[in-house]
């Protein structure tokens, strides 16, 4: 791991140039990406990035700097200048931030068996290769495939000026297929991902080659899918659809610097009913493996748990330091940065809403007429509005208790509170799939979405 000296000494020279806080963060960012299209690397990108990231506050106004170059001299230069930004901000503001941070000594190793550096080349090619080959080598129709292999290994030093030192690893890896069908002018796909906050030990668990067939096997059965129906319909979500629905609209909206800015259509919500009382929905940075696990956020406060809505009651929100202090309440370490060259705002980690009581079987049987909606496509976000839409490639329509016959893709949209004001069964199995989020289209973190299945009422559109 890096010294911490360096960031330490810049928190206390910065102290005594009248910094009221301060922080500093140094990070060695290392990632891999391995694409295989039709059996051909298309492309291997490996970047390496270090760099000091500090903040200044004064009175209520931040001044942040960064640099690349790691020498006392860069470093002091970078805290002069965010002391500099935050005082010139600062003459100018009405109010004063009472930032409450913990002091908190802690060195945090990455809990993986494999570590990722230490795997070949060679052998991270093959994965993507025996992914892609699988999927060809099931059906002629398929006339597109592609896999990619995916790693990540960031290093973190961490100093404040309530004196935390802290360090910690995040280690991510990635496998991801696609498949495209083609028969009679029709064209269809799926997908598969895999990843977590885990070594390569990821990739020795799959079976590459079953992961091929499946999505090959969808796509090709989905040439022959049925338009679905369309209309205001019962729908049963999978976990991908259901974490759109908790990402998306009311985890983007529960994020604080939202709801303070009045961005959220969550905004002064609190202790009201917002969904039905079998409706749980939770942040989690500490969930062992989960793609958006995280030891601290990028403001050293430790990842907690943090329930947003309890049994359909609206609980609160996510917080930075900042958020925290402007509204009375405890920051949940959800202060994230894309690095360290990015301003920090509240971030999700892992959303989800709780698991239920039914088992998915005894829900389909207990549905007379609806959907069975599979493996969302992407999402809107709008926290503003608090609008709900996404796209299920695939799905089943479900008739007397059974499932009668595959659909092809159709897009679910409603008013998100009227969706969950309308579940009716929650189910035991409970999925969480990684992905990656912007503030809007940018500052990208790692993340987390999903859930159980859910049973409600959502406005169905045709393919």
């Amino acid at each position: 791991m890096l010294n911490l000296s360096v960031i330490e000494e810049i928190i206390e020279y910065l102290l005594q140039k009248g910094a009221q806080f301060c922080d500093a963060r140094l990070e060695i960012r290392n990632s891999l990406s391995i694409t295989v299209v039709n059996g051909a690397i298309r492309f291997i990108s490996h970047e390496k990035s270090k760099g000091i990231s500090i903040r200044v506050l004064i009175n209520d106004a931040w001044g942040y700097a960064s640099t690349t170059d790691l020498s006392w001299n860069s470093v002091k230069q970078a805290g002069e200048r965010a002391l500099k930004i935050a005082k010139v901000l600062g003459e100018r503001s009405k109010g004063k931030l009472e930032i409450k941070a913990r002091s908190i000594k802690a060195n945090v190793k990455a809990d993986i068996k494999i570590n990722p550096l230490n795997v070949d080349l060679e052998e991270k090619i093959n994965v993507a290769m025996t992914l892609d080959a699988a999927q060809r080598n099931t059906d002629k129709r398929i006339v597109n495939s592609n896999a990619r292999y995916q790693e990540s290994i960031l290093r973190f030093e961490f100093a404040n000026s309530f004196g935390s030192s802290i360090s910690w690893e995040e280690v991510r890896t990635r496998i991801i297929g696609y498949s495209v069908a083609f028969e009679a002018g029709k064209i269809q796909y799926s997908y598969c991902i895999k990843d977590g906050t885990i070594g390569f030990e990821l990739i020795k668990e799959i079976n590459l080659e079953e992961e091929g067939e499946k999505i090959a096997k969808e796509a090709v059965s989905l040439l022959n899918a049925k338009r679905p129906p369309s209309g205001y319909l019962t729908v049963i979500a999978d976990p991908s659809v259901t974490g759109v629905l908790a990402h998306e609209v009311m985890g983007h909206a529960s994020e604080a610097d939202d709801a303070i800015n009045k961005r959220s259509f969550l905004t002064g919500i609190v202790g009201k009913q917002v969904a039905s009382e079998l409706i749980t929905m939770i942040d989690d940075g500490t969930i062992k493996g989960a793609h958006g696990s995280i030891p601290f956020d990028s403001e050293g406060t430790p990842s907690s748990r943090t329930v947003i809505i309890e049994k359909g009651i609206y609980k609160g929100y996510m917080h930075n330091l900042e958020t925290a202090a402007l509204m009375g309440a405890e920051p949940t370490g959800n202060g994230r940065a894309q690095d360290f060259n990015r301003r920090i705002f509240v971030r999700m980690t892992n959303t989800f809403f709780a698991p239920g009581d039914w088992n998915l079987d005894e829900i389909i049987e207990d549905t007379k007429f609806g959907v069975l909606a599979i493996k969302a496509m992407g999402g809107m976000e709008d926290p503003v509005g608090g609008g709900f839409e996404t796209k299920a490639l695939m799905g089943y329509l479900i008739e007397n208790g059974e499932k009668k016959y595959l659909i092809r893709s159709f897009t679910l949209s409603g008013k998100a509170l009227e969706i969950l004001k309308t579940v009716d069964a929650v189910s035991k199995d409970f999925e969480l799939s990684g992905g990656h989020c912007g503030k809007g289209e940018e500052d990208i973190v790692p993340v987390s979405s999903g859930g159980p299945y859910i049973r409600a009422k959502i406005l169905v559109g045709g393919g």
